[in-house]
């Protein structure tokens, strides 16, 4: 046979017997959804024809195994499926690989959960804040922190200051860069960030806030670090990151730092991992449970009701892997965005509960000519909600 003559490495001795599990969705009629999951069991561990595997170790212990398979839906199947840890290598990258590999390149299966082993562990630093952090930076105990974006682009570093000095007069805690504010010309990385820390930084001291500014320092691969801690070391609160553009590796490398101000992700380029109802990763495990396990503090996300076409379920599951227990993981902020109004407020706060960042952006310019009057309307209209009033 092909494999007769190689060295007979004791392979049994390097693996210890644990195995991390993954639940994936599947499409199809019976035949069909068992197919596929028989395929991944190959697919996203050895790659390898299994008539043609050397029998003993490999495919009884390396290869994927079907662990339960069972109907969810009249088109829809659940198969939970188990990896031995090894296979990870201890790697967060080719943890993801094994997660959802070339399987992503197939049709009909989407990730739904998966079940962490102990020797897994340690490929998740998880968030360094937390609610629990978070809320005592802004010292915001109890109510839900509002939280804003600087917009539109095209206006100048100087007068996005502005802008973010005006927010803390009306009371909004958390003042981030939209996402999509890098280094232009008309304003660039290092201005803007020492502008609006400046403004937030005497806005503060002028009305008894405690108020901080995020900057998005999503860029080029060499230079994410650098301006994360440029961005720390010059006054910022927190930092704001992209992983769709730069991986979500990038976003455990930052939190395995302790770069020390807790780092917010926004969904762009990655949408398309979750938007088809067949297919990709789930919602909440895309951008509750994953981005909690590689680091994020707070995931911010587009809600039901918006410009984006997630249905309630879905921004319900991520809110949910958001916080559930997860061992020493501690829980994060669910951010629910995208085209948020004041007339959204009290329906976010009934269904996702206080311990919620509520994202208001464009929707305090719509409400009225007077910036700061708009965000105190934010601000009453959360703490009544949050106190029962309405």
């Amino acid at each position: 046979m092909f494999f007769d003559d190689f060295d007979n490495f004791s392979l049994d001795a390097h693996l210890g017997g644990n195995r991390f599990s993954v639940v994936y969705r599947l499409s199809g009629d019976e035949k069909t959804a068992r197919n596929k999951a028989e395929d991944i069991c190959s697919e996203q561990s050895v790659e390898f024809p299994v008539d043609l595997l050397p029998p003993g170790t490999i495919p009884e212990k390396i290869m994927g195994r079907i662990e339960h398979f069972g109907q969810e839906s009249p088109v829809g199947w659940l198969a939970t499926i188990s990896f031995a840890e090894e296979i990870a290598a201890g790697e967060w990258t080719q943890f993801l690989n094994v997660l959802f590999g070339n399987i992503s390149i197939k049709r009909g299966i989407q990730v739904v959960a998966f079940e962490r082993g102990d020797a897994l562990a340690g490929l998740f630093p998880g968030p360094k804040f937390g609610i629990a952090g978070i809320r005592k930076l802004i010292e915001v105990p109890t109510r839900p922190p509002l939280f804003t974006a600087l917009k539109p682009m095209g206006l100048s570093a100087q007068n996005l200051a502005r802008l973010a000095g005006r927010f803390v007069e009306g009371g909004i805690d958390i003042i981030k860069d939209d996402h999509g504010l890098s280094d232009q010309v008309f304003s660039p990385f290092e201005e803007r960030v020492v502008r609006c820390v400046d403004a937030v930084k005497e806005a503060n001291m002028r009305f008894g806030c405690h108020s901080i500014y995020v900057p998005n320092i999503t860029a080029p691969a060499e230079r994410i670090i650098d301006r994360a801690f440029w961005a720390k070391e010059h006054g910022a609160g927190g930092i704001l990151l992209s992983p769709g553009l730069v991986g979500l590796d990038t976003l455990r490398r930052l939190a395995s730092l302790n770069i020390g101000v807790p780092i917010f992700v926004h969904p762009a380029f990655i949408g398309t991992y979750a938007m088809s109802p067949e297919h990709g990763i789930d919602c909440g495990m895309l951008f509750g449970t994953l981005m909690r396990l590689a680091g994020a503090d707070a995931t911010i996300f587009p809600n039901y009701g918006g410009r984006f076409p997630l249905s309630v379920e879905d921004c319900v599951g991520i809110v949910r892997a958001s916080r559930k227990p997860m061992g020493n993981v501690l829980p994060i902020f669910p951010t629910p965005a995208g085209g948020m109004e004041l007339k959204n407020i009290r329906e976010m706060l009934n269904r996702y509960g206080h311990d919620t960042l509520i994202l208001v952006g464009s929707g305090l310019f719509r409400c009225g000519d007077d910036l700061i009057a708009n965000c105190r309307r934010f601000q009453e209209a959360v703490s009544d909600q949050a106190s029962g009033k309405v």
